[in-house]
């Protein structure tokens, strides 16, 4: 089981996450001050951060520093909407990621699985007789080697560390092509078609596995 330590001075936000949260399998360990966390660090270890930056006595960002000097665990800032400064700032100081406040479920499960993973990823990666190699972003099909683009292996790295999970067009801009990216929902299309076809021409069934969930977006069919 994971452990995540929320820190928000907002007790009912903090009742909010857990409710998101403890469902799904996770241990959620509250803290109404970044101070509180700090000391709670001290002595106990977690395995990500839900960190908000507007807090008194000690912001998010300042706390985000403080943890950075001593532990490299994962941390996600809640910031306010649209505050692009604060963002770039938490970015600056060693957070993994960010989630605007009001936040989707979805969005906010997927960003700490999406964390959660680059933190303990697995350096290779198999599937069917595909062979994926995170370090040197390699792909292979059997003996063959494909040449994917940098999006398309981090597309397919993506799926197959979620196997079955449907995703939406707009969760894989997010999760794939960074933040606050200004891309349309086509150009996920023609990325999943061009992997597609590669991964046909390489002789793997892609329309077997990669497939299209119609008015949604796409998932990866299979066992792990």
């Amino acid at each position: 089981m994971k452990t995540i330590l929320l820190v928000d001075d907002e007790p009912m936000m903090l009742d909010l996450l857990s409710l998101y949260l403890s469902p799904l399998g996770y241990h959620c360990i509250k803290k109404e001050s970044a101070i509180d966390a700090l000391n709670f660090l001290e002595s106990n270890t977690v395995d990500l951060i839900l960190l908000d930056i507007m807090m008194p006595d000690m912001s998010g960002l300042e706390a985000c520093q403080e943890i950075r000097k001593n532990c490299d665990i994962p941390i996600i800032m809640l910031t306010a909407l649209g505050d692009k400064t604060d963002i770039v700032r938490g970015l600056n100081l060693g957070a993994d990621d960010y989630i605007s406040k009001p936040f989707d479920e979805e969005e906010l499960v997927a960003r700490i699985e999406a964390v959660l993973r680059r933190s303990t990823q697995e350096p290779e990666r198999t599937f069917k007789g595909l062979t994926l190699i995170q370090d040197s972003h390699q792909l292979f099909y059997k003996d063959h080697e494909l040449s994917l683009t940098p999006k398309e292996f981090g597309l397919l790295s993506l799926f197959l560390s979620n196997l079955n999970r449907v995703f939406s067009r707009e969760l894989l801009i997010e999760l794939v092509w960074g933040y606050n990216v200004s891309t349309e929902d086509r150009t996920i299309d023609s990325h999943v078609r061009n992997l597609r076809d590669k991964l046909r021409k390489a002789g793997f069934p892609a329309d077997e596995y990669l497939q299209t969930v119609w008015g949604v977006g796409y998932k990866w069919k299979g066992q792990a």
